[in-house]
């Protein structure tokens, strides 16, 4: 009597995929909420020294009465590590079942497709970003790194840094990356929450992703710019 014998499906541990593409979805849109006010501070630079550290002093005090000083910041920070944690983990849980999914499924050579290349650049992407910002948190907000010397104000912080014009490089570089990132993330978590109801409405959410991109690496760049050509000083 022939048998024959099916390989058993293997049982899937941990949250759908449903479940982390929406925890990435909904953790990347704060992120870009953060970019977008952090990208309104940065730009305070070029109305002068007085004006930068004045908004970084009342970053600190804000809430002065309900909160204790920098209270606000530190929730900030709470809900911005929680977010990079899942963000973090479910992008990785998600690109193992990937791997996975396709060594089982193809025994032959593996095709390189666009998709293929271009999740690749998003991860690997991801991840040049995770360390510009733990180099970024490093340099500015704890000065455990610096790169013209310690300074107390913000502002000396910050034009010292980006006299220098392999500073600047640095963040062109982490830009790109973010723009790269941000591109497509802002589309597919608009995706994965199901607000492309037509294909005219998908069409409309591509363009505002491309904008929303432009203007925070635009935005961010523009500081570093002003300061290297000598606009601010």
């Amino acid at each position: 009597m022939a048998t024959s014998t099916v390989p058993a499906r293997e049982t899937r541990r941990g949250p759908n995929n449903i479940l982390l593409k929406t925890v990435m979805a909904a953790s990347g849109l704060f992120f870009v909420g953060y970019l977008l006010l952090h990208m309104y501070g940065n730009l305070q630079i070029l109305f002068g020294r007085g004006a930068f550290d004045d908004y970084a002093h009342h970053l600190r005090v804000f809430g002065e009465g309900m909160v204790p000083e920098n209270g606000v910041l530190w929730i900030a920070r709470i809900l911005l590590l929680a977010s990079l944690v899942a963000h973090v983990w479910a992008g990785m849980v998600l690109w193992r079942r990937a791997g996975a999914a396709r060594s089982t499924r193809y025994a032959g050579k593996r095709k390189t497709t666009y998709g293929s290349v271009y999740a690749k650049a998003m991860r690997w992407g991801g991840l040049a970003i995770l360390l510009f910002v733990i180099f970024h948190i490093l340099h500015f907000t704890t000065q455990t790194i610096t790169l013209a010397g310690e300074h107390v104000s913000p502002a000396e912080r910050v034009i010292s840094s980006f006299q220098l014009w392999w500073a600047v490089l640095i963040y062109v570089v982490a830009m790109i990356a973010v723009g790269m990132h941000l591109v497509h993330g802002i589309y597919a978590a608009c995706m994965t929450l199901g607000l492309n109801t037509t294909v005219k409405r998908g069409e409309q959410i591509r363009l505002i992703s491309i904008a929303v991109t432009t203007l925070i690496v635009v935005g961010f760049l523009i500081p570093p710019f002003a300061i290297l050509f000598g606009f601010v000083d």
